[in-house]
């Protein structure tokens, strides 16, 4: 089969994690159980404000959970992905898989 018989639904893709940070975040809190929010900026690079409008998309689309708590009496956000972060994340890496496969 040559390129031109091979389609791909493009509109398969989650558009939640296809964006080059929440796809790091995700990455990143798949091989930790927890992160805080300037462990996550560090590791992405991204500004406060930007990784924050991120980690709500992600938050609002319950793939990860929110843990506000003191550490050494100042306060710290920790985030985690939920089971079904993990399965979009999963889906997502499938989607993309069948798609290099067509």
């Amino acid at each position: 089969m040559d390129n031109e018989e091979r389609n791909f639904d493009y509109k398969q893709i989650d558009e939640i994690i296809h964006s080059r940070i929440r796809l790091s975040i995700i990455s990143i809190l798949i091989s930790e159980e927890k992160a805080d929010f300037n462990f996550l900026k560090s590791r992405t690079g991204a500004t406060d404000g930007n990784i924050s409008v991120h980690l709500r998309k992600l938050e609002d689309a319950g793939y990860i959970e929110v843990e506000k708590r003191f550490q050494d009496r100042k306060p710290q956000t920790l985030y985690s992905l939920t089971s079904e972060g993990r399965k979009a994340f999963s889906d997502y890496l499938k989607t993309l898989e069948d798609m290099l496969n067509l």
